[in-house]
């Protein structure tokens, strides 16, 4: 455990006593997801004493890092042997931990072809609502028989434990790297994506926003070089494009910033809606960003949410409230009966008595 002891029976004694008292405990690292999810609630435990060095198996492509390390002093680490987190997790401020990163459970551009932080979650170590040191999944890739508990935690907010450390299955960095950009409507930067993403083409990320397709490709230098030629497009050289594929990632590009500039001042708000990648385009109002070659769709709108559920359902997917100072129409897409139930006793079992993060996923819960 690369935590310290002192730090864990501290945490741990912190939990037996708010347990006992049915005191609701707000969860924190560094702060960088406090607006993500329902608003916090409780007294605010510090997390960053989870801090220690990480165990990286350069040969077996798995670290096994601290909850209190810095999502950027892990990837510096990782850099060191020519390795990354090939789901690109999103820092959202420079102090961003793997804590975090795990209890958020997002992934950036290359969640496309690489696959989310879930799909490289090997294993976790946490806290439960009770003071119990708990651990799931292992630090090898084929590790799991039975339920993997260590892909629920992944996404739970905080809701379902502390997470003490985390085992990530690490990749190689690619060989080479090229970013093409296009003039396209944004019909026709779907339909050209679906039409390349059944060719044998190293597609690593897209995004589409303002008339321009911004396409990266990824993997050995002739691969890229001749999808390159196939393409065609406009290469965009490193020095822009590594900035830009960060400041996407990190939610700090124009779009993004115009966003939280819209949420501040005219009563707006950003929604992520996660559909199929056919999806046609859902008409509505606002300044839309497509990423994930279809997938996820950024609206930053004042459109009320029920007419922008409808409308994701509609056509097989879901809405997110991802940032917007009116949460009262809740976050996450409602839960059906059947899942509020799986919800509800997947929160008794780790947190009986309700005292992590209440609320932070879905009220009551």
């Amino acid at each position: 455990m690369s935590a310290s002891p002192a730090v864990l029976s501290a945490l741990a004694e912190r939990l037996r006593d708010a347990n006992a008292s049915r005191r609701a405990l707000c969860l924190r690292g560094s702060g960088s997801k406090d607006f993500y999810g329902e608003p916090p609630r409780g007294d605010q435990l510090d997390l960053r004493g989870l801090d220690g060095p990480c165990e990286h198996e350069p040969t077996e492509l798995v670290v096994t890092a601290p909850a209190g390390m810095s999502v950027a002093a892990l990837e510096a680490r990782l850099a060191e042997h020519g390795q990354c987190l090939a789901f690109e997790p999103p820092h959202f401020g420079p102090g961003s931990t793997v804590g975090g990163m795990v209890a958020a459970g997002l992934s950036g551009p290359a969640r496309v072809r690489a696959g989310s932080l879930r799909d490289h979650l090997l294993g976790v170590s946490l806290l439960s609502g009770t003071g119990e040191l708990m651990h799931f999944g292992g630090k090898v890739i084929k590790n799991v028989a039975g339920y993997d508990v260590s892909r629920v935690i992944a996404g739970s907010l905080g809701t379902l434990g502390i997470v003490v450390q985390a085992s990530l299955k690490v990749l190689p960095k690619a060989e080479a790297e090229t970013t093409l950009r296009f003039d396209m409507k944004p019909t026709e930067a779907l339909a050209a994506l679906h039409t390349w993403g059944g060719e044998p083409l190293p597609l690593d990320a897209s995004a589409w926003w303002n008339g321009n397709l911004v396409l990266r490709l990824r993997g050995a230098a002739a691969a890229v070089e001749a999808a390159s030629h196939r393409l065609g497009g406009e290469p965009i050289a490193p020095a822009a494009s590594v900035p830009f594929w960060q400041g996407l990632r990190d939610h700090r590009d124009e779009f993004f910033l115009a966003a939280n500039e819209a949420i501040e001042h005219q009563d707006a708000a950003l929604w992520r809606l996660s559909l199929p990648p056919t999806a046609p385009l859902l008409g509505l109002a606002g300044d839309e960003l497509i990423e994930w070659h279809g997938a996820q769709r950024w609206l930053a709108t004042s459109l009320p949410a029920k007419g922008i559920r409808e409308a994701a359902a509609s056509v097989g997917g879901h809405a997110t409230l991802f940032r917007g100072r009116d949460k009262s129409a809740g976050v996450f897409a409602p839960l059906s009966p059947a899942l509020r139930a799986i919800h509800e006793r997947l929160k008794r079992a780790f947190d009986p008595n309700g005292i992590l993060n209440p609320g932070r996923l879905y009220p009551g819960l």
